[in-house]
């Protein structure tokens, strides 16, 4: 550093501070604390002090205009993660569980699990091994006892403000399908009232391990997958059909009635087509809650007309994000870099048409997410659940090979564990939008820049920045008379927590 910096530095360091406080005295400052992941190595840190200078970037919170209720966010419960977290160390095990559940950590709200084998489970298997048994005497979950339950217990253990948990099958098993296979077909009619009668059982049966479930969605993915892993097709009029005539009225009869169920979940892009059937009319409406989406269509889109069609057909009912990966990719090793970093492929980049190609380019892990949950929460989602809470270095275990990434990574062999950018990524959500808290406007100028906001019941509201851009930003956030200036750096995400309000 030369003499003139030496000297210069500590002057202008006073002399913003001096300004800020002139500027609190008046009452013009906004008072915030804000909360950092970066490409230079922030993790969710608190950062400080702030840029006081002016900025020609002047964001604006409108609390007055309101959107969606919050639901939550969070992550899946799969025995592929239990069966990981189960290999590791206590102390490793419990870190995890507390980075994910407790309130010093993420502090998810939101989470789903699967009913049946799915590809991110050990083997494939059914709570009803015995074919023809349509009134499943021998329903069972014990394949869930030695490590999905127990995950599930552990993390009910270190929430402090709970969250729910919804369910989805791939798959029912081979004997009630056409094809009598895992993978493809579709439920047989008259196994319908079987496969109602499942749902209810498993909700008795997890109730009996004191886990309360929320909810399901009728099936997980019902356009199949390529035929690849456990899969059940459903058409949007069949999959209507069983749950305005067979599921909605089972549940309601067993005293389920309360019971969330959530139809489609799938892809956004065939949105519309599922909830024009769903939501035809007040019959076909009466037992569906929600719709439920998944976001492999494409790699940065988040094709918001699509959403807002699903919103505005049915404005009183959940829109969620039930899940969203990295996927097709063996994880990176303790490389944060590679996670900020346009290498990562999807399954599109190899297989996907042709003409749909453009929606899969090469992008960075985390833009993926950060864009994709600001880019839902603008149009209409209410909760944003992502897949595999852990996995191995491999992207794993998983009985097809299908390897992705996940928050977490863990080599249980070493007894090691690496957060990824992706964990603090998703907890600039869930931390601080609390289920709910309700949207709220914002005025963005600057078109490259992404920008959400959302008012907690506590009167707090979040206000989450993202630059994916490899510039910085310098911007000013302005809520009600106060506002601050605040600098942003090339490749950052920042939630900027304004305290409780009247």
């Amino acid at each position: 550093m030369n003499k003139w910096k030496s000297i210069l530095l500590p002057v202008l360091i006073i002399s913003a501070l001096m300004s800020c406080k002139d500027q609190k005295e008046t009452g013009n400052v906004l008072s915030v604390e804000v909360y950092e992941t970066s490409a230079d190595g922030n993790n969710l840190t608190k950062v400080e002090p702030f840029q006081v200078s002016d900025s020609a970037t002047v964001i604006t919170i409108n609390e007055n205009k309101t959107f969606q209720t919050i639901t939550g966010f969070g992550g899946a419960f799969t025995e592929s993660s239990a069966y990981l977290l189960n290999r590791l160390s206590e102390k490793n095990r419990d870190t995890i569980i507390n980075a994910y559940f407790s309130r010093e950590g993420a502090n998810y709200s939101l989470t789903r699990t699967h009913m049946n084998s799915c590809d991110f489970s050990l083997s494939q298997y059914s709570y009803s091994p015995v074919a023809g048994d349509m009134n499943l005497d021998h329903f069972t979950i014990e394949a869930d006892q030695p490590d999905l339950i127990p995950m599930i217990k552990d993390a009910m253990a270190a929430s402090e403000n709970g969250f729910k948990i919804f369910a989805s099958p791939w798959t029912a098993a081979p004997w009630m399908k056409d094809n009598n296979e895992w993978v493809g077909g579709s439920l047989l009619p008259k196994y319908y009232d079987t496969w109602a009668l499942f749902f209810s059982k498993y909700i008795d049966a997890y109730k009996a391990e004191g886990i309360p479930i929320w909810g399901f969605t009728v099936e997980n993915e019902p356009h199949g997958n390529g035929n690849n892993w456990e899969s059940m097709h459903f058409t949007p009029r069949e999959m209507t059909d069983f749950v305005q005539f067979h599921l909605g009225p089972k549940l309601e009869a067993d005293g389920h009635g309360d019971k969330i169920i959530l139809g489609y979940d799938q892809n956004r892009a065939g949105l519309r087509e599922w909830v024009d059937v769903m939501y035809e009319n007040e019959a076909t409406s009466k037992y569906f809650d929600g719709t439920a989406i998944h976001w492999y269509e494409s790699t940065y889109e988040v094709f918001p007309e699509e959403l807002q069609y699903a919103h505005n057909k049915a404005p009183d009912k959940y829109l969620i994000e039930t899940e969203g990966c990295v996927d097709s990719e063996v994880p990176a090793w303790k490389d944060d870099k590679w996670y900020w970093s346009k290498e990562a492929t999807d399954w599109g980049w190899d297989w996907a048409a042709e003409d749909q190609k453009y929606l899969h380019p090469k992008y960075a892990p985390v833009n993926r997410y950060a864009r994709d949950i600001i880019g839902c929460l603008n149009n209409w989602v209410d909760g944003w659940v992502d897949w595999n809470m852990v996995l191995d270095k491999q992207g794993g275990p998983n009985w097809f090979e299908n390897w992705c990434a996940a928050p977490v990574i863990v080599d249980p062999d070493k007894d090691e564990v690496y957060f990824t950018p992706l964990y603090y990524t998703m907890a600039h959500f869930s931390k601080f939008i609390r289920p709910g808290a309700q949207v709220i406007g914002v005025d963005n100028p600057d078109k490259d820049l992404m920008v959400t906001a959302a008012k907690n019941p506590d009167g707090s509201i979040a206000f989450v920045i993202f630059n994916e851009g490899m510039e910085n930003k310098n911007y000013t956030v302005r809520f009600r008379e106060s506002e601050i200036s605040i600098n942003l750096g090339a490749q950052s995400l920042q939630t900027v927590l304004i305290p409780v309000t009247n």
